[in-house]
């Protein structure tokens, strides 16, 4: 069920609506998808902030590992 509300526009924001939501689509639809669309955006930057966290917070550890995988891959000097 979708709630009605009132916002208030920049005659230049209007316009860019309006462009958008030409003869086919509402004003309101073109509205909800760039919203929804910016909401999607903002979970996806989260996340991707939290993911980005840990990364950070086990670097020294997951690095150290590597390098000992690597020192063991790598052929001995005589």
């Amino acid at each position: 069920m979708k709630e009605k509300t009132s916002v208030t526009l920049s005659p230049d924001v209007l316009d860019g609506i309006d462009r958008l939501a030409s003869t086919k689509r509402s004003r309101s639809a073109v509205i909800e998808d760039i919203l929804r669309q910016y909401i999607r955006e903002q979970k996806k930057s989260e996340r991707r902030a939290r993911d980005l966290a840990i990364l950070n917070r086990y670097a020294d550890e997951m690095n150290r590992d590597a390098e000992d995988g690597l020192e063991d891959q790598a052929p001995e000097e005589d």
